[in-house]
């Protein structure tokens, strides 16, 4: 197969394979809930709790512990004598996981207040 049309189908194969997935997965979750309906179930409890998600706060937090630990790692490679190879991926994965850490503990407790406003 020539090297053109590779570069073609195979993006286009990765797409259909994708929104095949998608589509299976939306109309199977469909005849499920028609089929309970029709089994007299209450269409109620499809209804899902509207939960309120911090995807950016957590992402946010994310890059600002990278780019914290990218500015530690420098700092330890210029002035601390430390190996660069070990310095830049240590820091970068320690502050990283520090900001998802401190994003759990902040959207727990958001949680606990909504919690106690009902």
């Amino acid at each position: 197969m020539e090297p053109f049309l590779v570069g073609i189908l195979v993006p286009l194969g990765a797409f259909a394979m994708v929104f095949g997935i998608v589509y299976m997965l939306v109309t199977s979750r469909n005849r499920e809930r028609m089929a309970l309906i029709e089994r007299g179930a209450d269409p109620m409890l499809f209804e899902t709790k509207k939960k309120a998600t911090s995807g950016t706060m957590k992402a946010g937090l994310f890059f600002l512990g990278i780019g914290f630990g990218i500015v530690v790692a420098y700092l330890l490679t210029s002035g601390g004598g430390m190996d660069e190879d070990a310095a830049y991926p240590a820091m970068i994965f320690i502050f990283g996981g520090l900001a998802l850490v401190l994003s759990f503990l902040w959207q727990r407790k958001q949680e606990k207040e909504d919690e106690l406003k009902r």
